[in-house]
């Protein structure tokens, strides 16, 4: 039976958080029994849960504690319990920068990331690049490639994602895989697109000339995703900001057309750029205020609140 709490204890916090009260030392003696044999998966998720607290909430975890429990930890991937499996993926991700070693699980989240099971692939891939170095990227570099164009959108996305992450450690090697970053941005899940996006805009982001070539390539054949508009609307503004081309260019245009989407936030996206744009003049504004405007009035307190923000300034 499931016991109820009033308003005053919710308010108080006591009894609203069953982990108030942990010790760190009492719950790495409860991972030994990472242990045993067989894996009682319920028990140890409870206790991942708990080590997961611990670090969330600040505690300090000494190098040799935190190596001894996340060498413990690694024997849960002899368990082919789901929710257990991406426990460890957390884990391993929380505990990558505290523990030595760590690299010793490179075989089994390599295993996971190219096996059938696409639940596993998505996080184990965003777990082993946050535990890879510069010198280890190149022996996942085919493994990424693959990934990011995936047919599986979620497999797709966290390769694209992790190699965001991995340009500030190895730029060189990601700039490799821009052709597939390149087909991922033609893809029809939303968040692919998005994301492949990103990772294309990072990469050229230091070009100036390869950023406008990339953003007359999108604006003409058109984006699935509202995600992607919205960022490529940043990347416009930026550019016109950074140019000082007059807004008789077809990069404004492209701004101004976007207040047309089908999307709200989108549409918003575009009233904010123009109205942020320095020396704007009061027809070239007007679009975007009306916009705004009519926001005003939505039934939506977001977009009210967004439209009386952005005119406000």
């Amino acid at each position: 039976m499931i016991k109820k709490f009033d308003k005053k204890d919710e308010e108080s916090g006591s009894g609203s958080n069953p982990f108030r009260h942990l010790e760190k030392s009492a719950v790495l003696q409860e991972a030994r029994i990472f242990n045993e044999t067989p894996i009682n998966p319920r028990r140890c998720l409870h206790i991942l849960t708990k080590i997961l607290y611990l670090l969330n909430q600040g505690e300090h975890f000494g190098t040799t504690e935190a190596t001894e429990a996340f060498f413990a930890m690694t024997r849960l991937f002899q368990s082919n319990d789901q929710t257990l499996r991406r426990m460890c993926y957390l884990t391993i991700k929380e505990m990558a920068t505290i523990s030595e070693d760590v690299i010793i699980v490179t075989s089994s989240l390599t295993k996971d990331m190219t096996g059938k099971e696409d639940v596993y692939r998505g996080p184990a891939i965003r777990a082993l690049c946050r535990i890879t170095d510069g010198t280890m990227l190149q022996a996942i570099e085919r493994y990424m490639k693959q990934a990011i164009v995936d047919k599986v959108s979620s497999v797709s996305s966290s390769a694209l994602v992790s190699s965001l992450h991995m340009m500030k450690i190895s730029y060189d090697v990601v700039k490799r895989w821009v052709n597939e970053a390149q087909e991922a941005a033609s893809s029809d899940n939303i968040m692919v697109q998005y994301h492949a996006l990103g990772v294309l805009y990072h990469l050229k982001k230091s070009d100036r000339l390869a950023v406008s070539k990339m953003l007359n390539k999108f604006t003409k054949s058109g984006l699935k995703s509202q995600f992607a508009y919205c960022m490529l609307i940043r990347i416009a503004s930026r550019l016109l900001k950074e140019n000082e081309e007059g807004h008789e260019s077809p990069v404004f245009d492209f701004i101004e057309s976007c207040l047309r989407n089908k999307h709200e936030m989108v549409i918003y996206e575009a009233a904010s750029a123009i109205i942020h744009l320095p020396n704007c003049t009061a027809r070239e504004l007007a679009p975007a205020v009306s916009v705004l405007q009519l926001f005003c009035s939505s039934p939506k307190p977001a977009l009210r609140y967004a439209a009386v923000r952005t005119l406000n300034k």
